[in-house]
């Protein structure tokens, strides 16, 4: 009598995803190098794959569709102009009359920044989360969005720490191609890890049979609490990162329009996995791309093709029509990158 035994996945299978991911960025960063007008695109996409990535760890794992993670981002953006603004010192104080003394008079370096920001907005979606996250389908939706909502109208007329709908300018700019590229690998990284731990086993589990899930006792509560506050470190992190891009920080940046435009490459990618995530923000960067150059005119021998000012959003709209009638799963169908297959799993 013989007794079938299911073996673990070799390490190097369970480990290729983030690894084959990192080198599909790699690659694109060598390739644009040499172009220095694709310099800040590649910069741009890096804090979007950051973003969504951030975005993936919740609502990928736990099939949650959550408004409310950009509010995050903004105060992750905040957070980071707070701890490290200003390039011109004697500015802070009248930037931001309502912060404590020593933050006024102090100017801290961006990594320290950065680490403040991911706690700050890390902080905020642990709290929100332990509350939020006993809500389920449909109401945790309209939760988040509510959170969305409340931190916009509470920065936008929190003059004193926010500066209100003024704009925040000499936020120090440490953001290029190869310091975007490495947060990202970074934050891929940490999603992978957190998807392949026990707590995104047990979220996922909770995701496809909630029912069945809290039976063999998972506690849907904890590990949807945990996956939110992860998420919103991630998307903080990004949040920093799109001040330490342009500089300035207002809080108009961080509402629907980086919202939908987030979600829709999550989707765009596939919400079912990590490889979607990431394929979602480089197919619509391209596209964006693309109809950017068009609209500012392309000459072709002596003819000038230009499109009318507007039509990128008209072109993504498109775009994810397409994807939701051919491909509702989104380009990665909820499959992971891979090129080694563990012995005995069947072919796809």
């Amino acid at each position: 009598m013989s007794t079938d035994v299911l073996e673990e996945p070799p390490f190097i299978c369970r480990i290729q995803t983030p690894i084959l991911l990192a080198i599909l960025l790699l690659v694109l960063l060598a390739v644009s190098s040499p172009f220095a007008s694709l310099a800040q695109t590649i910069t741009e996409m890096t804090i979007k794959i950051v973003v969504v990535v951030g975005l993936y760890i919740f609502i990928g794992n736990s099939g949650i569709l959550s408004f409310g993670q950009t509010s995050f981002m903004s105060i992750g953006a905040y957070g980071f102009a707070w701890i490290s603004c200003c390039t011109l010192p004697a500015l802070k104080p009248f930037s931001f009359p309502g912060l404590p003394i020593f933050l006024q008079e102090t100017a801290f370096p961006s990594p320290v920044g950065i680490l403040a920001a991911a706690a700050i907005a890390g902080s905020v979606a642990l709290t929100a989360g332990s509350i939020l996250m006993r809500l389920s389908g449909t109401a945790a939706s309209i939760a988040t969005f509510a959170l969305l909502a409340g931190q916009y109208a509470l920065f936008k007329n929190w003059t004193d720490v926010t500066g209100g709908t003024a704009s925040i300018s000499n936020v120090p700019v440490f953001m290029g191609p190869v310091v975007g590229m490495i947060m990202a690998i970074a934050a891929i990284i940490i999603a992978w890890m957190h998807q392949q731990s026990r707590f995104g086993l047990m979220l996922r589990a909770a995701r496809d049979e909630q029912t069945a899930s809290k039976a063999s006792g998972v506690n849907v509560w904890a590990v949807r609490t945990i996956a939110f506050t992860l998420s919103g470190l991630i998307v903080g992190v990004g949040g920093a990162m799109q001040a330490g891009f342009l500089g300035i920080v207002t809080v108009d940046s961080f509402y629907l329009g980086i919202t939908f435009l987030t979600l829709a490459m999550l989707i765009v990618g596939g919400t079912g996995s990590l490889s979607g995530a990431v394929v979602g923000v480089i197919a619509l960067t391209a596209i964006t791309e693309l109809l950017r150059r068009f609209e500012t005119g392309l000459s072709i021998g002596d003819v000038t093709v230009a499109l009318p000012r507007g039509f990128q959003e008209v072109g993504l709209g498109i775009t994810m029509i397409l994807i939701l009638l051919f491909r509702p799963t989104g380009i990665m169908r909820g499959r992971e990158i891979t090129l080694l297959k563990a012995e005995g799993e069947p072919n796809r």
